[in-house]
């Protein structure tokens, strides 16, 4: 009861955090450098494959994250007892990473058990320490629901092969769906998070962090993969791509609609519902960002003069990804319709079908020629005028 923070505690993020955060960059480069080899397979059907099983691992972390910056914002991030069930995050966090690259070649029963363990230890901790405490319930329908997704999580990493897909399909199917119906359980009712509303500050920054722990991460994979690996102006080339097109990520993220989070959330009718929805609007964008980078370790190990398919939509989908989610968090923020970036995505969907005849190297100078154009834009649209205020949908 003592952890549950107080009107007027700090919302800015803790080095505890931020320790937190270190696990989050290793597991997602985890996840792009284990993704790799499957879209160098003779097989097109096992490339295809391969970015189901990369979306697979992916929710894990992302969910894992979420969920402890959820915890993060309930309870006081100073407190004893808080950090260390972050402490415990981050060491989940840390071997999930490492069973990553071969999770699904033997090692995925060491990932579903951590993530399992974690998903179902920490909420059933709380519900059991806050006696008559109203979000008592809530935790218990967590407790429940991880449960229930932990029996799939499990037995895909005992099943294994072409099951363990199967399996954790169903998995992430649960988590995810009991969570947005707001874990509904008999006897206990169904109730949203409305954390959102009593840490809406403190969740908006960390979400802005994602991004920069995503885009650190995108530094990090292309940077080990060109150091480590023979190079010479190919992947010299394809390392600056990757960093303007890291840097123009950031540019159009931060253009307005990133800075003024905290500013639309003060203006938001319902700051629940408003928060759950910029979340998935992040996730989305992280997802672009770590497809971006997968895209940009495929132009690092490729020497082709030819873009096979399930490249082509991992190069130009991930800034594709993005874009869509940052159009989404622009309604969000400013309640109307981003035509830059819908034109920038139908700009990327029309250059696809041109691109498979030449390198992935000229794809990733493509994808981050119609970043830079809006980037540009954007620009010329703010120049000379005034700060816009934030006017999130009703």
């Amino acid at each position: 009861m003592g952890l549950l923070r107080r009107s007027g505690s700090m919302q800015q993020a803790t080095f505890v955090e931020l320790f937190f955060d270190l696990a989050v960059v290793f597991a997602l480069d985890r996840v792009v450098a284990g993704s790799l080899p499957g879209f160098f397979n003779d097989d097109p059907a096992r490339r295809w494959g391969n970015a189901g099983r990369t979306l697979l691992l992916f929710i894990p972390v992302m969910y894992l994250w979420t969920t402890t910056a959820y915890l993060t914002g309930r309870f006081e991030p100073h407190r004893a007892g808080t950090q260390v069930m972050l402490l415990f995050s981050t060491f989940a966090m840390m071997i999930m990473g490492t069973a990553v690259p071969g999770a699904f070649a033997g090692e995925g029963l060491v990932f579903a058990v951590v993530f399992v363990t974690v998903r179902v230890a920490r909420p059933a901790v709380i519900s059991l320490g806050l006696g008559s405490h109203r979000l008592r319930r809530l935790y218990w329908r967590v407790t429940a629901w991880s449960c229930l997704a932990g029996v799939f999580w499990v037995g895909g990493g005992l099943a294994g092969g072409a099951a363990q897909l199967v399996w954790w399909a169903v998995a992430a199917v649960v988590d995810l769906g009991s969570a947005g119906l707001g874990w509904p359980a008999p006897g206990l009712g169904r109730h949203r998070n409305t954390i959102w509303q009593v840490a809406g500050h403190h969740l908006a920054d960390r979400n802005a962090q994602l991004l920069m722990i995503a885009l650190g991460e995108t530094i990090l994979a292309v940077g080990v993969s060109y150091s480590t690996h023979p190079h010479g102006l190919y992947e010299t080339a394809g390392l600056v791509i990757a960093f303007a097109t890291t840097t123009l990520l950031w540019r159009v993220y931060f253009q307005k609609a990133g800075e003024l989070l905290p500013k639309a959330l003060d203006a938001a009718g319902d700051p629940a519902g408003w928060g759950r929805r910029v979340a998935f609007a992040h996730a989305v964008m992280v997802l672009g960002i770590v497809t971006t980078a997968i895209g940009h370790g495929i132009v690092q190990h490729s020497h082709t003069q030819v873009t096979h398919p399930s490249w082509l939509a991992t190069i130009l989908g991930g800034p594709a990804l993005f874009l869509v989610g940052r159009a989404r968090l622009e309604h969000l923020v400013f309640a109307r319709v981003s035509r830059r970036r819908i034109v920038g995505v139908a700009l990327l969907a029309a250059a696809a079908p041109l691109m498979g005849r030449v390198s992935p190297l000229a794809t990733a100078t493509t994808a981050a020629a119609v970043l830079l154009l809006i980037a540009l834009l954007d620009w010329r649209n703010a120049a000379g005028k005034p700060p816009e205020v934030p006017s999130p949908p009703g």
